[in-house]
């Protein structure tokens, strides 16, 4: 089974190298990878939001979701688990951008990415805000395969983690809810 995922992300990666890269896209693709880097385009954001009160819950329970995500990821996961990045193993791949994590799953960047859109849209009023929030995690963790740099299990394990985190995050701000509505009564 797991020889057959290995396969399928190997073959996906080359596909893309092969069929969508072209130089405008390489560029485009190579400098949005980067805004990720640290999960700084989501904490800058998030931080943000912190300064204006209709979006303060958002941005403060969108930062505790993130630091879900970091912990699962890039604490425990990437280093449990171990899996090389692909320019190390798929043959005739080539990176875009230099990635110094020597592990590659799950994608840090789609976790943030996930965890940060699938947090705002929770709080966002409307519908094409909502679109915004989610279509920015999912640029970004294309950006990720686009580069060369992750599988795309590790992509959609990131998606996966990122969303959970998300909803933990929801679920402790009901909590707070909760909690201030009982000491109120």
């Amino acid at each position: 089974m797991l020889e057959m995922i290995q396969a399928l992300d190997e073959a996906a990666l080359l596909w893309i190298q092969e069929w969508l890269r072209c130089p405008v896209l390489d560029t485009f693709f190579s400098a949005f990878t980067q805004l990720g880097n640290a999960g700084l385009v989501w904490l800058v954001v998030s931080g943000g939001m912190l300064l204006f009160p209709k979006a303060r819950r958002a941005g403060f329970w969108a930062l505790v979701a993130m630091l879900f995500g970091l912990l699962c990821t890039n604490i425990v996961l990437k280093h449990l688990v171990g899996r090389v990045r692909p320019w190390l193993v798929v043959e005739g791949l080539t990176r875009l951008v230099a990635e110094h994590d020597p592990n590659s799953f799950p994608s840090g960047h789609t976790c943030a990415a996930f965890a940060a859109g699938a947090t705002w849209a929770r709080y966002a009023k409307k519908r094409w805000l909502k679109g915004l929030c989610i279509a920015q995690a999912v640029l970004m963790g294309f950006s990720r395969l686009y580069v060369g740099v992750h599988f795309p299990s590790d992509v959609l394990a990131g998606c996966a983690v990122g969303l959970s985190c998300a909803w933990l995050s929801l679920q402790g701000s009901q909590w707070v809810d909760r909690k201030r509505e009982e000491r109120s009564q």
